[in-house]
């Protein structure tokens, strides 16, 4: 579950978020579609990376799969899908930020590097999310 800390709003349907997660005390930048996942300044969300949409965890398809099978996406309000371009570790600390893009949105992730060590610059990534009602 993520905190909802600021918002930071251009003048498109982009904004840009920074939240501090409650269970893994890590920091997150992230550019959203804010007409198609719109946040307000308190509002709670979780968020998820994943690898695959697929339940059973075989690989997506490289292609929009219209077959309406059930996948991850679907306990999700917001799905992009993205690349790791930059894997910084820090010096002196076991904290690791992580960058994504997702066709221009941007994401930075920072924490623990144990949290974050199966994440290789060059993976492609689903970013999930979905708001908490609290």
């Amino acid at each position: 579950m993520w905190a909802r800390l600021l918002v930071w709003c251009a003048p498109t349907t982009v904004s840009r978020i920074t939240a501090r997660s409650d269970s893994f005390e890590m920091d997150l930048t992230l550019d959203v579609h804010s007409e198609l996942f719109p946040l307000s300044v308190t509002q709670r969300f979780t968020l998820a990376l994943a690898t695959t949409l697929n339940l059973d965890g075989t690989p997506s398809l490289p292609y929009y799969d219209q077959s309406k099978r059930r996948s991850h996406a679907d306990d999700y309000q917001y799905v992009m899908h993205g690349k790791v371009y930059k894997y910084e570790e820090e010096k002196n600390s076991d904290k690791v930020s992580v960058y994504i893009s997702y066709g221009g949105l941007l994401m930075c992730i920072k924490g623990e590097g144990r949290y974050l060590e199966k994440i290789d610059v060059g993976n492609n990534l689903y970013l999930l999310m979905k708001t908490i009602d609290v």
